[in-house]
Order: C-alpha cells, then structure tokens, then sequence
C-alpha cells in the first residue's frame, strides 16, 4: 500500500488501511494523520490527569471544619489512585472494541460524573463515606491514559514511538500540575472555602475535549479486538517485568504527585496556600521531561535511559531521607522535585521499551520487518493496558506507605527508605534482563531464546 492515502468508511473517520512502517506512506499522508490524532489526544488526557488528580488538591481545600485526620486525606488519595489504576485494562481494550477517537470521547464525557459529583459534596458535613465514593469515582480520569496510550501507539512507526508517546504522556501528566496551579489560583483568590469554583471551571474544558475529538480525530479499523494478543501479553514474562520496572517510575510520579501537597501539610506544617504553593512544581517538571525521557530512548536506548533514571532516582531518594530527618524544607523540596523530574525521565524511556520489546521478539524469531512491526503493534497495545495498569497501582503503595508512616511516627521517613530500597530492586532489574551481555546472561524469559536476549540489550 505503499504511497496510499488513508481511507475512511462513510460516515463515520474509520481509516481502513495504516501502514505507518512504509515510509512513503508515512512521508505523504501518515504523519500528518497521525500527528493530528496526538494533538487531540493529549487534550483528552490531559484533562483526564487533572480530573484523576482532582483530590490530590481537594484535600487542601478540607479544613478543620471537615473533620477528617491525614489519614483519612490520605485514604481518599488511595482510593482514586486504586480506581484509576484498575479501570485503565478495560479502557485498553475499548480502544479495538469502539475505535480510538468514538473511545476518547466517550471517556472524555464520563469525567462529567466524578467533577459534579464532587460539586456536590465538597462542603463541611458530608459524610465520610459520600467523599470516598466520589474519589473513587474519579478514578475514571486514570483510564485515559491507557486508552490514550493504546491508540496513539497504533498511529506512528515504531522509530518514533519514544518521542510521539512520551509527548502524549508527558502532554496528559501536565494536567496533575495544571489542576494544582488552578487549585492554587482558586485559594490565593477565594480562600480555602471555594473548591467549587475549581470544579465549576472543568466542567466546559471537558465538553471541549469531547467535541474536539469527535470532529478532529480518527478510529484505525486494522486496530481490531484481538483476544489472542491479551492471552499471549498476559503470559509474556517481559510484560510483568515491564509492569514492575513501571510501578518504579510512573508509580512514584503518580503517588508522589497525590501525595505532595498533604505531605508538606503534615509533616512541615504548611498552610493549604503554603502547600499549594510548591505542589504544582514536581509534576510540572516530571510531565515536562517525559517527552525527553522518550527521545533519549529512541536515540540511546530504552533500557540504558531506565538504569540511569533509576540510580539517579535512588539517590535523590536518599536526599529525601537526609532532609525528612533533618527536617529541611528546602532540601527536601530540592530531592523531591529531582524524583519527579528522574521519574519522568523514566516513564518515557520504559514506555519506548515496550513495542520494541516486542518486535525485537518477532524478529529473533525470523519474522521479516513489516511482520514484525505488526506483531510488535498488536501485542505492544494489548500490554500497555497491563502495564499502566500494574504501575499506577505504584501510586496507591505509595500512598499506603506514607498513611502509615504518618500514623505510626508524624513523618514519611520510613516510607521513603522503603521506596529507596525498591528503586534499587529496579535498577537489578533492568540491568540483568535487558542490558547485561548476552554472553554472560542468565537464561532469558521463558519466551525468549538467545537470539532475542541479544536483541533486547538494544531496546
């Protein structure tokens, strides 16, 4: 189909063929359909990120008069980091079962729900349990990135994965920061008493982000629902160990951007303007550098670029543990916003490791290039929904960790020693099974023969 223009079914921006390997068809038509598509969804995401992220702010907003301890702020984090976390497999899937722009706007509109449902609880009185069913029904907003991932992924050729889904992600993490910054606005304006006037500002950016993608984007019918490519993900050795490489940086900027805000008011003694103050900076710079983090891996790498991030990571970790003892606001900011910043760079470099991961499979075992794209595409989408989903569960052992090492000692210094220990278990991790030689390498995974492990120490 080389040099064919993208055909669409009546009616309906169906693309019928999409050959993004084919670099005149890429050259001619791909990659401006294909760029067009990432502008829209990472307006979609965004928003989603901002809505997920909504009660990472909302707890700055709950004084005295709402009568809930950190602990209790902290569990209604969890909650939505859990529900976030969870609903992302099935939103994989969605993707192949509705097509990927009928699916964005569909989980565009559901973010109405959880935004005015907490229109309407967020006054002193309401029962505990009214806020908790509320957090976890923003937990829908977490779904869109793997539905946003997913269809992305299928766009571009696999050259550009590391850029083009390092800018969607990175694109949709912003909106953690941007509600934070919003947040922010709203107390140093209104005061503390007014988090409906945040709420009340998403509800037409919403409505936005729906109609965009109905006109502006486009479903891939060659994006089918395979349940072949689920089993096959599900039993792939690499998919896991991707999951948990990913729990150690998209778990820690997911958890760490739910957790800032509270953590500084706990254990520093901020004010909610005070904490709101400095909230929005980590993952402002987190969701900046992850396009970077994508780019690096395309040029150098995946799997050097995760090792690096992750040393850094645990070093920056053990800046934290010094500050939290020594209770240094300044140091402990300047090691938190370094996490953010290392985790970032870490979400984009693994993210690029996974479709090459897969394809580099597909050719080990004699599969020609175009075949090995394809098969690459097929089971890389189907993973991605495990993968994301496994890691943003990350965001929820954080949150666990900190609840109870606030109520067993007033600080997070126990639950930042348990994180550097972890970061260090990855670091293991990603040297031993994809960039110690092949020569002296253990066995690889059940499904990888020799020929494959050589070509993983290049992803």
């Amino acid at each position: 189909m080389s040099g064919s223009r993208p055909q669409g079914r009546r009616g309906g921006r169906w693309i019928e063929h999409w050959d993004p390997e084919d670099e005149t068809f890429w050259r001619e038509t791909g990659e401006r359909t294909a760029r067009r598509n990432l502008l829209h969804s990472v307006f979609s995401e965004h928003i989603g990120f901002s809505i997920w992220s909504l009660w990472s702010v909302m707890v700055l907003f709950m004084g005295p008069a709402y009568g809930i301890d950190p602990a209790g702020k902290f569990f209604l984090i969890a909650t939505a980091t859990t529900v976030g976390a969870l609903v992302r497999i099935p939103y994989t899937f969605a993707v192949a079962r509705f097509g990927g722009r009928n699916w964005t706007v569909v989980s565009a509109l559901l973010l109405l729900a959880p935004t005015l449902a907490a229109l309407a609880v967020m006054e002193p009185g309401t029962p505990y349990a009214a806020f908790v069913a509320v957090a976890a029904l923003t937990g829908v907003g977490g779904g869109n990135f793997a539905s946003s991932m997913t269809n992305i992924n299928a766009f571009f050729p696999l050259r550009k994965k590391g850029w083009a889904l390092g800018l969607n992600a990175g694109g949709g993490n912003i909106g953690v920061p941007v509600v934070q910054l919003a947040a922010l606005l709203v107390i140093s304006t209104a005061g503390a008493g007014h988090p409906r006037l945040l709420l009340a500002a998403y509800l037409p950016l919403i409505v936005a982000a729906a109609a965009l993608a109905l006109v502006r984007m486009d479903n891939l019918a060659p994006v089918r629902g395979d349940a072949g490519a689920v089993r096959e993900a599900v039993r792939e050795p690499h998919t896991w160990i991707m999951a948990l490489l990913y729990v150690g940086c998209f778990g820690s900027f997911i958890g760490y951007g739910f957790a800032f805000g509270l953590v500084l008011q706990t254990q520093f003694g901020r004010t909610p303007l005070q904490a709101a103050s400095f909230t929005f900076i980590g993952p402002l710079v987190g969701s900046l550098v992850r396009p970077v983090g994508g780019a690096l891996a395309d040029r150098y790498g995946g799997a050097r670029i995760t090792l690096a991030a992750f040393v850094a990571m645990a070093a920056a970790t053990g800046v934290v543990v010094l500050a939290s003892v020594q209770e240094s606001l300044p140091v402990f900011l300047t090691g938190f916003t370094a996490l953010f910043a290392l985790s970032g760079l870490g979400n984009g470099s693994t993210y690029k490791m996974i479709p090459g991961i897969f394809q580099a499979q597909a050719l080990a075992r004699g599969l020609g290039r175009e075949e090995a794209a394809a098969q690459g595409r097929r089971l890389s989408g189907a993973a991605m929904g495990l993968i994301g989903a496994v890691g943003a569960l990350g965001g929820l052992g954080i949150n666990l960790a900190f609840r109870e090492a606030f109520a067993a000692s007033g600080t997070g210094t126990a639950a930042f020693l348990s994180f550097l220990g972890f970061y260090a278990v990855c670091c293991a991790v990603t040297w031993a099974v994809y960039l110690r030689r092949p020569a002296t390498a253990p066995a690889a995974p059940a499904t990888a023969d020799s020929g494959t492990k050589a070509q993983l120490t290049s992803v």
